[in-house]
C-alpha cells in the first residue's frame, strides 16, 4: 500500500493512504535514506510503501518513493546530521518579522541558499503589518526591496487582521507549500486564517526579549479549503547549513554567482583574492553587504546558535 505522509510526531507518523484511509506508522528498523545521516529519515510529504500490522490499525513504513526534492538544515542537537524539514514541496513559505521579533537577514539569506541548493522556489512572506511603526514599514519595504532585485517575490500580510492575505492565498493555490520561519513570526496564526479548521495553537511572544515561544511540536500536512496543501513546522531559531562545501556555498547566492564569472581564478572564494569581480562589486555597492555577510559567514559555519 502506498500514502502521503502528513504528521510527523518524532515517534509515529500519520500516513494517508491513496484511498483516503489514515494509519499510524513506525519507520521499519535502522532506516537510512542514500547515506544520509538524518534525525527524522521519513518526512512530512514523502510518499512512501506501507505494510499493515496484524492489529489492522497500525502500519510499518518500508521504502520512500524517489523525492522530487526537500529542504534539510543541519540538526540542532547533533551537529553532523541533518534534520529534513519537508520533501516533494513545490514552494517554502519562509515568514518573516521585521519587528517583534526581528528576523536576521542572515536567517532569510541562509534560508534561501539552502532552498537554492534543493531546487526549492522560496516566496518571502513580511508577517505583522498591524504592528509596525512607520520606521519598521520604511525597513521592511528596504528589505523587500533587497530581496526582488534578486526576484524572490515577496508579499505583506498581517496574519491577525487578514491584510494581505488574499495575495498570498494566490501563491499558495494548487500548491504544496512548506510554511516555516522563526518562532515568534505568527506562523501559527498564518496557518489559522489560511485554514481555519486547522485550529493550531498560539503564543504571545515573549515581552522581556521579543522572542517567539515553540507552539508548534511536529510536522503536519493540512489541505488548503481551495485546493493545495500547507506543511506547517515547529519554528527555528538558527538555520545550520548541512553538507554544503565552501566552493559551492557562493552557487547559492544569486548575485554573487553570476557576478563571479568575471573573477580572475575559476576557484575565487570573493574573500582576498587579486582581481575579484564579486570584491569589486561590494565596493561598488552592486551586492549588497548583508548579503555578503552572510556568504561568509556560510564560509565558516560552525555554530548555528550564533545566527538568531
Amino acid at each position: 500500500m502506498q500514502g502521503l505522509v502528513i504528521r510527523n510526531t518524532g515517534s509515529w507518523y500519520t500516513v494517508r493512504m491513496n484511498d483516503g484511509q489514515l494509519f499510524d506508522c513506525k519507520v521499519k528498523g535502522n532506516f537510512r535514506i542514500k547515506g544520509i545521516r538524518s534525525t527524522n529519515p521519513v518526512a512530512v510529504g514523502d510518499h512512501v510503501d506501507v505494510t499493515l500490522q496484524p492489529d489492522g490499525q497500525t502500519g510499518l513504513i518500508n521504502h520512500i518513493l524517489d523525492r522530487r526534492n526537500y529542504i534539510i538544515r543541519k540538526a540542532s542537537n547533533l551537529s553532523k546530521q541533518s534534520h529534513i524539514i519537508a520533501a516533494n514541496v513545490d514552494l517554502a513559505v519562509l515568514v518573516v518579522t521585521v519587528a517583534h521579533p526581528e528576523t536576521s537577514t542572515t536567517f532569510i539569506d541562509r534560508f534561501l541558499a539552502s532552498a537554492e541548493a534543493y531546487r526549492v522556489p522560496v516566496l518571502l512572506c513580511f508577517n505583522k503589518l498591524d504592528v509596525l511603526s512607520e520606521d519598521e514599514r520604511r525597513y521592511m519595504e528596504a528589505v523587500q526591496f533587497l530581496y526582488t532585485q534578486l526576484d524572490y517575490p515577496c508579499v505583506s500580510c498581517s496574519a491577525r487582521t487578514g491584510e494581505g492575505i488574499d495575495e498570498l492565498l494566490g501563491h499558495l493555490k494548487g500548491k504544496t507549500t512548506l510554511l516555516s520561519g522563526n518562532s515568534g513570526v505568527g506562523k501559527s496564526t498564518l496557518l489559522n486564517r489560511l485554514v481555519p479548521e486547522a485550529q493550531v495553537r498560539t503564543a504571545e511572544i515573549s515581552v522581556t526579549h521579543d522572542m517567539g515561544q515553540h507552539t508548534t511540536t511536529f510536522s503536519q500536512l493540512f489541505d488548503l479549503p481551495g485546493g493545495g496543501a500547507l506543511i506547517d513546522t515547529p519554528g527555528i531559531k538558527g538555520f545550520g547549513t548541512f553538507d554544503m562545501e565552501r566552493t559551492e556555498v557562493s552557487h547559492y547566492f544569486r548575485e554573487i554567482f553570476q557576478i563571479s564569472s568575471d573573477c580572475r581564478y575559476g576557484d575565487c572564494t570573493h574573500t582576498h583574492e587579486p582581481g575579484c569581480a564579486v570584491l569589486q562589486a561590494i565596493e561598488e555597492h552592486r551586492i549588497a553587504s548583508s548579503r555578503y555577510q552572510s556568504y561568509l559567514s556560510m564560509l565558516e559555519d560552525k555554530d548555528e546558535t550564533k545566527y538568531r
